[in-house]
């Protein structure tokens, strides 16, 4: 009998796609703990490896022509406004965030839209077309007729080399690939979602777009800690990265750009979920303030920035005596660990101690919210629930409180002031240096550089 060559196993990390010989507790190349995974060791092939861009001589960088790169519109404001614009052409984006939050939704909607004016290709590795059709007669997108739009192709495959005959076959502008982790090489036998396979056909496929100029959109799945499955690197080879945050229960979505070769990034779009899909908010403002009658201890209205816009976020406090001997500190949309420097910051600058207080921190509408800007509203709407007495009506805040005591600038705070009074709010609480040159109508600005200054100032208003 002929003997069968045994196949050689290696394993590899699934954050930065090092190997090892054998399995160990921590990956040798990044040192994290339980990424190692059993995988196939692949020969070596030289054809393979292809550079991702047309070669090009050596040039000095002030004879190379500076120009805007093009875009189209994704038909969609919100998503267009996280990828800076709209869609580049050559471009590729990843896209994930947990399962059932609204991914394929989106992108099927979108390219619906983009299918109206240039040839669309949607690229099923999880669902059968019946199914994707289900889903487009239930968002509408069919139309009276029953029919789609006629530029708008489907095709259910996960071999990668079938992929690309149809690609150059089709020649799409846009293609959708959903999801990267069911796609396979032939050229590798590990089973596909593994790290070499992900590795492999992102970057065959970055190549296609890069080559034939289809902006090409990848669906990627989210571990359970909430990163993006795979191999580090594929965050690294795409153009833009995007994930998707919120609440499955909720009816809200956000989409936040974490990288953008082509744009701005930490840009946030806003989204509602409908029986027609996703729809943009116009106002996201409005998701994050909530309604009351009265004016209530505890809320603090703070004007955060994400990306280039202005966004008016309610944070609210609750401090009630604690029953234990260790005071509970829970933040819900705010960094943890800053509250507790913040509450030590009050206690040695203000006199105001909290160490026999629970302490409760909310942002509303689910939104995240890290810049440091917020600290000042955070530490007012603790203030205020303490006294049990509620902040000025009308008041808005924003500024970043230093160890020291002192309220820092934060930028684009114009623009923040402008969005507020546009809003209808009439006092703005802000940093010294944040005080405009020109008074805003219709907003009182009080400008302040102490934490103790800030917190008197809020007592003579109320």
């Amino acid at each position: 009998m002929a003997k069968v060559a045994k196949v050689k196993t290696l394993y590899v990390c699934s954050d930065c796609g090092g190997q090892a010989p054998k399995w160990q507790g921590q990956c040798p190349a990044c040192g994290a703990w339980n990424t190692l995974v059993e995988s196939v060791a692949e020969s070596p092939s030289a054809h393979r490896f292809q550079s991702l861009a047309k070669t090009s001589p050596v040039q000095r960088l002030s004879e190379i022509e500076a120009s805007d790169v093009p875009r189209f519109t994704t038909g969609i404001g919100e998503f267009d406004r996280v990828l800076g614009g709209g869609l580049v052409a050559g471009g590729v984006v990843l896209i994930g965030g947990d399962p059932g939050i609204g991914k394929s939704t989106l992108l099927l909607q979108s390219l619906a839209e983009i299918a109206r004016e240039r040839p669309a290709l949607y690229i099923s590795g999880e669902e059968s077309g019946a199914q994707i059709a289900l889903r487009a007669q239930r968002l509408g997108l069919l139309g009276e007729s029953g029919k789609a739009a006629p530029d708008l192709r489907l095709l259910a495959e996960i071999q990668l080399e079938r992929i690309q005959a149809t690609i150059d076959t089709e020649r799409p502008e846009v293609a959708v690939i959903d999801s990267i982790q069911t796609v396979y090489s032939e050229a590798l036998t590990s089973a596909p979602g593994s790290v070499a396979q992900v590795r492999e056909c992102a970057a065959q496929l970055t190549r296609i777009a890069k080559q034939t100029g289809t902006a090409i959109i990848m669906v990627g799945h989210v571990t359970k800690e909430g990163n993006l499955a795979g191999p580090r690197v594929l965050e690294h080879i795409v153009d833009t990265v995007l994930y998707f945050e919120g609440d499955t229960h909720s009816s809200f979505r956000l989409v936040r750009a974490f990288k953008n070769r082509f744009g701005a990034v930490n840009e946030l779009g806003v989204f509602a979920m409908t029986e027609r899909g996703l729809r943009g908010v116009a106002n996201p403002s409005a998701l994050f303030l909530s309604q009351h009658e009265q004016s209530v201890p505890g809320s603090c209205v703070l004007v955060t920035q994400e990306g280039s816009r202005p966004l008016l976020v309610e944070v609210q406090a609750l401090v009630d005596t604690a029953h234990v001997p260790n005071p509970r500190r829970l933040a819900v949309g705010l960094e943890q660990n800053r509250l507790a420097l913040l509450l030590a910051v009050l206690h040695r600058h203000a006199g105001i101690a909290c160490f026999d207080q629970d302490v409760f921190l909310n942002a509303v509408g689910g939104v995240k919210i890290t810049e440091p800007a917020a600290d000042l509203a955070v530490l007012l709407a603790i203030h205020s629930s303490m006294r049990n007495k509620a902040l000025p009506k009308g008041l808005i805040v924003f500024g970043e409180v230093g160890l020291a005591g002192e309220i820092r600038p934060s930028p684009r705070g114009q623009d923040r002031l402008k969005e507020a009074a546009k809003l209808g709010f009439s006092i703005a609480l802000i940093p010294k240096a944040n005080a405009p040159k020109q008074p805003i109508e219709g907003l009182e600005v009080i400008a302040v550089d102490r934490i103790e200054e800030a917190i008197d100032r809020v007592r003579s208003l109320a």
